[in-house]
């Protein structure tokens, strides 16, 4: 396995720091190296959240990128900061349900994904970064999707747990 850098970008109240620490749990797991650093906009709810994840079989000598093998952009204030950190062949996952406009890059692999219209279509619209959790998941190979179950096990505890159904069915909703 090579090294994965992602960015998980959007607006605070979307999920993204989720996404980034289950991916972290997951490949420690996994027993893999891991960093996750989040970074708040002013306001934490409806401001701009992102963070860095990397998950590698070698020691990790820093949690700060300077360029990502995988960028999500859950909105497009997100899609517009960080779409030039992707490295060229990388991977830009896109909330196409939020951004309607095109990336401008031509040299990385763009996944569109109506994140908000499939978590519509469980009964939650809260399920959107489950959703893209699970494309990242099976498209990159960064985790592998049972780790993923395992970290939602550990996480949703108590009257959360009766969100794990809904969960992992928002997990394997897309479909390329």
């Amino acid at each position: 396995m090579a090294t994965h850098k992602l960015i998980i970008a959007g607006f605070g109240g979307q999920g993204v720091m989720l996404i980034g620490q289950m991916i972290a749990y997951a490949g420690m797991f996994e027993g893999k190296e891991v960093t996750w650093m989040p970074s708040y906009g002013p306001e934490m709810r409806g401001g701009t959240a992102n963070c860095t994840v990397i998950v590698s079989d070698k020691k990790i000598n820093s949690p700060v990128i300077s360029e990502a093998t995988s960028v999500v952009a859950m909105n497009l204030p997100s899609m517009i900061k960080f779409e030039d950190m992707v490295i060229p062949g990388g991977k830009l996952f896109v909330n196409r349900s939020l951004i309607k406009e095109k990336p401008k890059r031509d040299d990385v692999d763009v996944y569109n994904i109506d994140a908000n219209e499939i978590a519509a279509s469980l009964h939650s619209d809260k399920v959107s970064n489950m959703v893209i959790l699970g494309a990242i998941a099976r498209v990159t190979g960064v985790v592998k999707p049972e780790s993923i179950e395992k970290v939602m096990e550990k996480l949703f505890t108590g009257n959360k747990s009766r969100l794990i159904p809904l969960n992992m069915q928002a997990l394997t909703a897309w479909k390329e």
